[in-house]
C-alpha cells in the first residue's frame, strides 16, 4: 500500500487544470464517499479531472511514482475499486459533455456522465442507449464491463451499441479507438472493464425509442408465480426486458401494509416497441396472480430508472451466476432460503437474457456469456462486523444452492471474490486474449484496481 507521504500535493496541482482535493479540503469527505457504505477508504489526493489531458498527466504521475491509482466516476463499484487508501483518484465526474448527431445517430459521451444522463439527452432526440437498471451508475463501469440493462433482450448489451472510444493507456497515450483502429484494445475495453486504460469518451450508437411500456409490477412470490414469472420472460418478444426481484416487500406507500416484509416478487418490465403489443406481451405477467401492485404504463424511456436517494449507502454482501433454468423446484429453492434469513434486506434477482444479446458471437467481445440464458444475484445487507459472516456465509451457500454448472459470472457484479472468480469472467480463449492484450497496453499493471487481469508477462 501506497502512503500519503510518497505523493506531491504541489507537484499534482501544478499538472492538472482540475480540482486536487486532500484530507485538508472541506470536499475530501463527500469526494472520497462511494456508494457502498462499508468502503471507508482514505485517498491521499482526488483530482477532479477537467479533460482527457489531465487524465494524460495523473496516468503519467502515476506511473512515474508508483503510487497506488483508482478510477472512478459513479463509484458503484461492488469492491470498492473506485477508490484508494493513501493512493490517488482520477475522479471524472466533472467531465459530462455529450454529442449526439440524430441524422447519423451517434452520441459522443464523456466518461463522467451517469446512465441516467446520458438517457435523458439522447431521450431528447427520440433515442436510447441501453445501459444498467440504475441511473447513478457511471457509463464507464457499465460500458467496459459489458452493460446489462433494460434493452438487453431488444438491443443488446451496452458494449453491442459502442462504435468507438478514447482512452488514455498505462504510458500515458491519448488512443482513438474502434474496429480499424487498435481493434485489440477496441476488443478488450468491451466487457474487460477498467484493465486497459481510462476511457475519457464513449461513442455510441443509440437507438431509436419514442417511449418504453414499462415499470414495476408487483405480485404475490409462490414457487408458480415465480417460476412463471421466468417461463413468461423466456416466451415474451425480445422488445420487453425483465427483472424480477424475489425479495422482502420494502414499505411502500402503494402496497398495502399486511405486505410489508412479506417475500413478493417486485417486478420491472421494460417493452420498447408499440405500446398496443407492449400490452398483449405484459398480459402472462399480469395473469400468474393479482398484482399487488401494478405501475406499468407507457412513459419515456429514461423514467424506468427509479428515484435514487443520494443518502442511500447499503452494506451488502452478493455473488452473481448464471443458471439454465429456473422452474418449480428452483423457484421454492429461491423462496424457502429467503425465509430462513432474518435479514434486513435480501433479495434473488433474476433476469432472463437471450434476444439480441445472444446473436452476438461469443468471441465478438471480451464478454463471454452470450449463451448464458438467466443471470441471477443473491444478496444480502448486513448491519455491521456483529452480522457480517452470518450474511456472507447466507449469500456464498444460497449461490452455491442455485449453482447449476455454469461457473461464469458477470464481471460487473463481482465482489471482491479472489483470481479465480475474475477468471469465471473471462473463461478459455477470452482470457487468453485478455493477458495478452493487457500485457500491450498495461505490462507494469498500473490499472490494477479492478476486478484484474494480469498481463501475460507477469508485471
Amino acid at each position: 500500500m501506497q502512503t500519503q507521504t510518497t505523493i506531491s500535493i504541489p507537484d499534482l496541482r501544478a499538472a492538472v487544470r482540475g480540482h486536487v482535493i486532500t484530507s485538508d479540503d472541506s470536499a475530501y469527505d463527500p469526494a472520497r464517499t462511494v456508494f457502498l457504505g462499508d468502503i471507508d477508504r482514505r485517498p491521499a489526493a482526488i483530482i477532479r479531472v477537467s479533460d482527457a489531458a489531465d487524465v494524460q498527466r495523473v496516468v503519467a504521475y502515476a506511473g512515474d511514482t508508483g503510487v497506488e491509482l483508482a478510477i472512478r466516476c459513479g463509484g458503484h463499484s461492488s469492491a470498492g475499486h473506485g477508490t484508494t487508501d493513501g493512493g490517488i483518484v482520477i475522479d471524472l465526474r466533472d467531465m459530462k459533455g455529450i454529442e449526439i448527431n440524430p441524422g447519423e445517430r451517434t452520441a459522443w459521451a464523456q466518461g463522467g456522465l451517469t446512465a441516467l444522463e446520458v438517457s435523458v439527452a439522447a431521450a431528447a432526440h427520440g433515442l436510447a442507449v441501453g445501459f444498467g437498471d440504475t441511473g447513478s451508475v457511471g457509463i464507464g463501469g457499465i460500458t467496459t464491463g459489458g452493460g446489462i440493462g433494460y434493452l438487453v433482450r431488444k438491443h443488446g448489451l451496452t458494449i453491442d451499441a459502442l462504435l468507438a472510444a478514447e482512452v488514455v493507456t498505462a504510458d500515458s497515450q491519448f488512443l482513438e479507438v474502434d474496429a480499424n483502429a487498435h481493434p485489440d484494445l477496441f476488443w478488450a475495453i468491451r466487457g474487460g472493464g477498467g484493465n486497459f486504460g481510462v476511457v475519457t469518451r464513449f461513442k455510441y450508437q443509440p437507438h431509436p425509442l419514442d417511449s418504453i411500456v414499462g415499470g414495476m409490477l408487483f405480485l404475490p412470490a409462490t414457487a408458480e408465480t415465480v417460476a412463471g414469472f421466468i417461463a413468461a420472460a423466456e416466451a415474451a418478444p425480445q422488445e420487453l426486458s425483465t427483472i424480477a426481484n424475489v425479495m422482502p416487500a420494502p414499505p411502500m406507500p402503494f402496497l398495502a401494509e399486511e405486505h410489508h416484509g412479506q417475500v413478493i416478487i417486485l417486478g420491472i418490465v421494460c417493452y420498447a416497441g408499440d405500446p398496443g403489443a407492449g400490452e398483449r406481451a405484459l398480459a402472462p405477467f399480469r395473469a400468474l396472480a393479482t398484482p399487488l401492485a401494478d405501475l406499468v404504463k407507457p412513459m419515456p424511456y429514461p423514467e424506468i430508472y427509479p428515484p435514487e436517494d443520494e443518502s442511500y449507502r447499503p452494506k451488502v454482501i452478493s455473488r452473481t451466476l448464471f443458471m439454465d433454468h429456473i422452474g418449480h423446484d428452483e423457484a421454492q429453492l429461491i423462496l424457502n432460503t429467503l425465509a430462513a434469513s432474518d435479514a434486513s434486506m435480501r433479495v434473488a434477482q433474476l433476469r432472463v437474457l437471450g434476444g439480441a444479446a445472444a446473436r452476438v458471437p461469443n468471441d465478438a467481445t471480451a464478454y463471454a456469456h452470450r449463451g448464458s440464458r438467466i443471470m441471477v444475484n443473491v444478496a444480502s445487507f448486513y448491519e455491521g462486523p456483529e452480522d457480517h459472516d452470518l450474511r456472507e456465509q447466507w449469500v456464498t451457500d444460497f449461490a452455491a444452492r442455485l449453482n447449476q454448472g455454469d461457473h461464469g459470472a458477470y464481471v460487473n457484479f463481482l465482489a471482491d471474490e479472489g483470481s479465480d472468480r475474475v477468471r469465471d469472467a473471462y473463461p478459455g480463449t477470452t482470457w487468453d486474449r485478455l493477458i495478452q492484450i493487457k500485457a500491450r497496453y498495461d505490462p507494469t499493471n498500473l490499472f490494477r484496481l479492478n476486478q484484474n487481469i494480469p498481463p501475460a508477462n507477469g508485471g
